[in-house]
């Protein structure tokens, strides 16, 4: 057996809180939300799916953000992204990094997000 790819990256989400999810992922970052299989919607969260890109977000009832774990997400126009973000109240945290520009935001939630753009060589 070998591993092939990631599939998704799940991150936890307080209950009750899907349409700060939707306005973070779906509004700020662009990532279009698909709707949950009917067995998953009952327990709640949301997902945002974008070709290979899969970001899921599930309820956890004794959540309890990601600080430092976080998933890293390529990007086109990191400037633009982080004026978007900043004008929605977003905090964002420059951190350099060779070959990239590269940004530290939290969701609604707390949970930490990298964001890069590679840099042309």
């Amino acid at each position: 057996m070998n591993i092939v790819r990631i599939d998704h990256v799940q991150l936890a989400m307080p209950a009750g809180r899907e349409h700060d999810a939707r306005r973070f992922y779906g509004n700020l970052l662009g990532i279009p939300e698909m709707p949950k299989p009917p067995e998953l919607a009952a327990r709640g969260g949301a997902w945002f799916e974008h070709g290979d890109l899969k970001v899921h977000l599930g309820v956890d009832k004794q959540f309890v953000p990601a600080r430092k774990a976080h998933p890293a997400f390529i990007v086109t126009d990191l400037p633009a992204l982080v004026a978007k973000l900043r004008a929605a109240g977003t905090a964002v945290q420059d951190e350099p990094l060779d070959g990239y520009r590269r940004v530290y935001v939290d969701d609604p939630f707390g949970n930490r997000i990298e964001l890069l753009e590679p840099r042309a060589p």
